[in-house]
């Protein structure tokens, strides 16, 4: 492993049986970024997360967290993940500060360090006013805001965050995506799996799409966007489309609309009949997602 790398996978295989669910994938994550796992509903990334936490065995390859294997892995490697499950599991029986104080004693702190880092914490999580406070008292977004406060209590090095916001509305969202870039840039390593594109976008340093099992493309959003979608989309409604042969613009049918995908905005408007009707914007994550991976509902 080199030293800026915090995970490295190598010819990574889980098999389950005969089932193969994640198939020789290469990835490495840096140290003090963030990185994102993205991919649909049994892509194989919750099967690659839980070989990194060390609690599913690798098959094949190689896998190493902090420099050592992931499989047995030893309570100082441990020690040094703290984990956002996509489940709250708070204990709703005590209050705010108590859930601080009794994970900060399976680190085995000393309780005047557990204060210390429980009232910075909760100030960093703009939960100071609800510390006494019982958990079931608290909005979805407090909780979610307490659970990462708590994976924090042990001073982690690496945060494994398994969708951070779902289910949150748009000003809680952005409240702890603030947050998790002050960790990033405290030097902390994030790896993040969302079904949020514009999370993922606006977060994430380096990013893998997996389907399948198979890593399908690794780049940053940008290198991503630029490879797979260039820079904008006009979504025109059938059946107008543009004078020039249908093979000329990039586009993909999706039923009543056919999208396009384009540099030059204004050559393409100007190949429009003019009464189309159209939307336009600016490409993003979500449009290279779903060109990778297919619009067809995923319910696994």
């Amino acid at each position: 492993m080199e030293n800026s790398s915090v995970i490295t996978a190598t010819n990574l295989v889980k098999k389950y049986g005969d089932l193969e669910v994640v198939r020789d994938i290469d990835f490495s994550v840096p140290t003090g970024q963030c990185f994102g796992l993205l991919g649909p509903n049994g892509a194989g990334k919750s099967t690659t997360m839980r070989m990194i936490m060390g609690l599913s065995e690798v098959t094949g390859g190689t896998l190493t967290v902090f420099g050592k294997p992931a499989s047995g892995m030893a309570r100082d490697i441990k020690a040094k993940i703290g984990l956002v499950p996509q489940e709250s599991n708070l204990d709703p029986d005590i209050t705010v500060l108590e859930n601080l104080y009794a994970f900060g004693r399976y680190f085995a702190l000393p309780k005047d360090v557990i204060e210390e880092r429980s009232k910075k914490l909760l100030e960093f999580m703009q939960l100071s006013d609800k510390q006494h406070a019982p958990v079931n008292a608290l909005s979805g977004g407090m909780k979610r805001r307490l659970t990462i406060a708590r994976a924090l209590i042990g001073d982690p090095e690496m945060v494994i965050l398994d969708e951070p916001t779902t289910g949150l509305d748009p000003q809680a969202r952005v409240l702890i995506w603030k947050q998790l870039l002050e960790l990033k840039k405290d030097g902390r390593t994030l790896l993040l799996t969302t079904h949020y594109m514009d999370e993922a976008q606006r977060l994430c340093d380096q990013i893998v799409i997996i389907d399948g099992g198979k890593i399908l493309d690794h780049g940053t959003p940008e290198e991503l966007i630029s490879r797979r979608v260039k820079g904008f989309v006009f979504e025109v409604q059938k059946p107008h489309a543009p004078g020039s042969s249908a093979d000329r613009w990039d586009q993909e049918d999706i039923g009543d609309s056919v999208l396009y995908f384009v540099e030059d905005t204004a050559e393409f408007i100007a190949d429009l009949p003019e009464d189309a009707i159209y939307l336009h914007r600016p490409a993003n994550l979500e449009d290279v997602f779903l060109r990778l991976t297919g619009r067809q509902l995923r319910e696994n």
